[in-house]
This record gives C-alpha cells, structure tokens and sequence, in this order.
C-alpha cells in the first residue's frame, strides 16, 4: 500500500497572495478544484465557521476579510507518495484564481456552521471590462501582445504567443475589439485557428498565457490508469467509455478567386498531431463553412483543418476516478495519460481534458475525462 504525504498550500491576497493564516487553514473542510483544457477552470472551498470569541456578533473569518471577493487565491497540493520501490514528488499549482463569490450556510449546531468561496482563473480579470478599440496595419501577434502586457506584471504573465500569418493592411481590414480583452484574444485565435490558455507555472504567482497552434504534449506520459491488473490496479472505481459515431465532420471549404471571383475549393489538410486510435471515426457528417471564402487558401485550409481534427477528437470519451494515493500521481490536463486492462478497443494513449481535484482530510481524488480520435490501442503495450 502506498505511503502517502499530501498537503496543501493555499495563498491568499489583494493583490499579491502571501500564505493563508493558520487559523484560515484550520477552517478548511475540503476544496474542489475543476481543471479544463481550453475553458476557464474554477475551484470551491468550504469553510467551517465560528464566531469571535471576544464579540459574538459576527463570523471572525468573515471580520478579517480575508476571503472576501475579489481576492486573489492560489492552491498547491505537495504530493510525496510511495508506490513499490518509487517515491514520486509532486507540487503543482492547481490554480491561481480569483475569489468571485462567497455563500454563508448559518446552522443551530454547534460547528455545523459553513462558508463556501468559488472562484475562477484569472483569465477572469480579462473579462470584465467591455472596450471599444481599433489596431489599424498590426498584425494579430502583435494585437495580442499589446493587450497582455497591461495584465504581464499585476498577474505575473509570461507570453508565449505565436506568429499569426494574417497580417491586414489599412486598406483591406482594420482590426476592431468590440467586448472584453479576452473575447477579443479569442476571436483572433479563432481566426488564426489557435487557442488562448492561461495556465499556472511552476512558481507561485507566476502564469503562462499562451496563444497559439495547439499542443498535445506528447512526453513524458503520465503513469497509466490501471484497471483488473491485480497489484498493478490503481484505478478503483470503473472507467466508462462512450464512442460517438457522429461527432467527426467532414468539412467542405472553398475561397474565392480575386481576378475571376470563381469559388476554388480547399483540400482539407491532415492534421498533423500524434494519432491516438488505430482505428480514427469515420466522418458522418458533413459540414460546409461559410467563411473562408474571402480568406487567403492558408488560412481556409487551417480553419477546415482544425474544424475536422477537434470534432474528430471528441469521438471517443472516458470518464473515471482515481484516488490519488493509490495512483500515485497528479493528473495534468493538456496531456495524454495511458489506460491499461480495459482490452484493446479502449485501452491505448488518450488525452486529458479534464480533471476535477476533490480533496479532504484524509482523501484525494480526482474525477476524469479524456478523449481521442477513434477506437483501438497504437501500442501493443503500456508501461506502468
């Protein structure tokens, strides 16, 4: 049986979060921490609550302010765990967020009394103030960096932002924002056929905001999922898997030709991530997009290319949960992970898309879902 250390730093400020107190950390009863691939994660914690012992007229931990909106929180998990003869040493930054929102769950009993805060990512703080801006002859690269760089110091952003082959003259479009920061980043990656992250690093207070291709990250693999292996099944409850037959589509594209304004059709590129079946889903469906027409074949083939490799990714999905001392691991989003004794129609490499992490005194576990292109393994075997 493993030897588990797990514990949890929590980080809580204004605007630059030092460590909780230890009478916040007492308090705590258990934290959920939802963790997704391309929308804004979020967490919920819940408190116990007591009245000041000097002035029984109000919860103290609602007197210090400490957990009041919109404070910004950070939440590590240290886990140090024994499986066989490995020790495997984790500390990742589940989420660095802002609190949004807080409810109070009065009780007659004594010490039955509760707060619940939730909160959201700080992609949030890009999303609350709606703008009207123009960017005329900038390139989309360069909109997106000039709009993180008023967010880089406050929230510790490092930009990692692609080049963007759409580069607009003042003549043929004028860039303008009409929402937030954040639709806005958006809207251009969706142009660009992208994606927009911020993500935790490795130190607290410091995040990545990514915009560009999207990435699979192919190694290191995360430990394998185990089920009806005997000493090696660190899976304990069961895995589901669902194949959807019609979520891959074929998609039709065509631009138009500048000098005759005839309609050229676009040959829709293959994706060129890591294949995770060895037998992809076949296109149902068929889908024509309605605006590539006026864009260069570049971009057109990208947009057909993307549309195809996401919807084609979604044909198959598993959902389980782990706990995390008999795993021995911390589960990453963004990542692939192995599943091991389920046969070879679902056993094989799949992505993680998300991960909700439950922890309380005595218990870790987290829920997943993950997803790939179609059935059956590319590997004839998993290592643990």
């Amino acid at each position: 049986m493993p030897e588990p250390d797990i514990r949890i730093k929590l980080m809580i400020g204004k605007d630059i979060p030092t460590p909780a107190p230890y009478e916040v950390i007492d308090a705590l009863i258990d934290l959920e921490v939802t963790q997704q691939d391309r929308d804004r994660s979020g967490f919920q914690m819940t408190f116990s609550l007591s009245k000041e012992l000097k002035n029984f007229s109000d919860y103290w931990l609602l007197q210090k302010g400490t957990l009041d909106p919109p404070n910004r929180i950070i939440i590590q998990v240290i886990v140090n765990v024994k499986v066989g003869v490995k020790r495997r040493l984790q500390s990742p930054i589940l989420i660095d967020g802002i609190i949004t929102d807080h409810q109070i769950a009065p009780s007659n009993q004594p010490g039955e009394s509760r707060l619940i805060v939730t909160g959201e990512d700080i992609s949030l703080m890009l999303d609350l103030k709606d703008r009207n801006k123009t960017y005329p002859n900038l390139s989309d690269t360069k909109i997106v960096k000039q709009i993180l760089n008023s967010y880089k110091v406050k929230y510790g952003l490092t930009l990692d932002v692609d080049n963007s082959n759409y580069v607009p003259t003042q003549e043929e479009k004028i860039s303008t924002q009409q929402g937030t920061d954040l639709q806005f980043i958006q809207e251009l990656a969706i142009r660009n056929s992208f994606i927009f992250e911020i993500r935790p690093g490795k130190t607290p207070g410091k995040n990545i905001a990514y915009w560009g291709e999207e990435k699979q990250k192919i190694t290191p693999v995360q430990p394998a999922l185990s089920m009806n292996m005997g000493a090696f099944t660190n899976v304990d409850s069961s895995i589901s898997f669902n194949f959807n037959a019609l979520a891959a589509i074929e998609p039709e594209a065509s631009i138009s030709d500048e000098k005759t304004g005839a309609s050229i059709p676009i040959k829709v590129p293959k994706s060129p991530g890591q294949a995770l079946a060895s037998k992809p889903a076949k296109a149902l469906r068929t889908q024509v997009l309605r605006c590539t027409n006026k864009l260069e074949q570049t971009l057109a083939e990208k947009q057909a290319e993307t549309l195809a490799s996401r919807s084609r990714e979604n044909a198959v999905t598993a959902t389980g949960e782990v706990d995390t001392v008999r795993y021995g691991y911390v589960l990453g989003v963004r990542q692939l992970v192995g599943v091991r004794g389920v046969g070879k129609t679902y056993g094989g490499y799949y992505y993680v898309q998300q991960v909700t992490h439950r922890i309380k005194r005595g218990e870790y576990k987290q829920s997943f879902t993950l997803k790939r292109e179609g059935q059956g393994a590319t590997i004839p075997r998993l290592k643990v």
